[in-house]
Formats: C-alpha cells, structure tokens, sequence
C-alpha cells in the first residue's frame, strides 16, 4: 500500500494536518487499512524533504498544515494514471504458511486449510452482508467504501477458492499411485472449486 501517494492525494483535495489525513483516509477506505499516527508524520516529513509537500503554518492549536506543492501534484497524478506493478507481489502470509506446512514433518496441512476455511467463509459472508447493508442505505459518500468491499470480497472469494484447490492438492497426493483420485483434474491438476456465492456457505 502507498501511503506516501496517498497522503498525497488527500493533500490534493485540501491542506491539512497529520491526524486529519489519518481519519480522512480511514474515513475513506473504510478503516480497512489504519494508519498509524506516528508513520503519517514520518511520511510527511519525507514528502517535505522531496519537495512534494509544504508546511503552511498552523491551526491556531499546534497543528502544522501541510499543502501539496505543484511536483506533489504531478507525482499524485502520475500514480493514478499508472497501472499498479506486479513486479514484487505482497508476501501473502497465508501461501507462506501453506508453502512451509507442505514441506515440514508433523504438521496437519488438512487441518490448517480447513481452519482458514472457516475463517475466510466467516470473512466473506460478514462482507457480503457489510456490502449489502450498506447499498440498502447508501449515501453519496459510501461509493469508496462500497469499491473496498467489492475488492475484499473478490479476494476472499478467491481465497478460499484456492484453498480448496489446495485440499484437492492434498487428496490427489494422498492416493496410490495408478489410483483415480475422485475430484475431476485438467492437465493432472485438480479442478478449481465452483464459483463462490458468500450467501450459499450460511
């Protein structure tokens, strides 16, 4: 996640202040992803030293405003042009975890998937209702919020859809050699569970 073009694109908007860019940027993704206090000010204090930003004095109460400069402007603007790169994936703590199980003694891989299983569906069907209440009552402000749950809950769906591959994994392992594992394979790779449908895994 980029907070440093974040801040920058809240700065964009309006001058303000270290806490204000905290809550403006929880307020519009929703709290998914908090902000420490302590990492916004850092930011600014590099977003100043690059010259992307400006100090413009205070609020009266000790509140240094900060202001987006014209380099500032052309850096936010060229982040939302650009793609978002690829290049270097998040570590994903889940396939880390997963990758190790396979491959150390002792440790009951079926077990761990179907506990993540059970956590992933709880996580897609509190989603899934979040959204759905939230669209039922829908302000002009809740479109960012609502853009995050739609990205949560695709990446839960397939979450847990790959999680299934992964038991599928587990079971085609388990069997005899020249034995027909039950669940259907394409290219020796068992097949990918059937869409998901938060509402059917109640």
């Amino acid at each position: 996640m980029s907070i440093r073009h974040s801040l920058l694109a809240l700065l964009q908007d309006q001058p303000r202040y270290g806490y204000q860019l905290r809550v403006e940027f929880e307020n519009r993704t929703g709290s998914t992803w908090p902000l420490n206090i302590g990492q916004v000010y850092t930011t600014l204090d590099r977003l100043e030293r690059d010259g992307l930003v400006a100090r413009k004095g205070d609020d009266g109460e000790g509140h240094v405003i900060y202001s987006i400069t014209d380099k500032g402007q052309a850096e936010v603007q060229g982040w939302f042009a650009a793609p978002v790169e690829r290049n270097n994936p998040p570590r994903n703590e889940l396939a880390i975890k997963l990758a190790l199980a396979v491959t150390l003694p002792g440790v009951d891989v079926q077990a761990a998937i179907q506990a993540q299983r059970v956590a992933s569906i709880k996580a897609l069907q509190d989603y899934t209702k979040a959204r759905r209440d939230t669209a039922a009552g829908q302000r002009s402000g809740d479109t960012a919020w609502l853009l995050v749950l739609d990205s949560l809950i695709f990446q839960t769906e397939a979450e847990v859809r790959w999680l299934d591959l992964c038991e599928a994994r587990m079971v085609q392992q388990a069997q005899p050699a020249g034995t027909n594992p039950a669940r259907k394979t394409v290219n020796g790779v068992p097949e990918a569970a059937a869409p998901l449908n938060a509402d059917s895994r109640r």
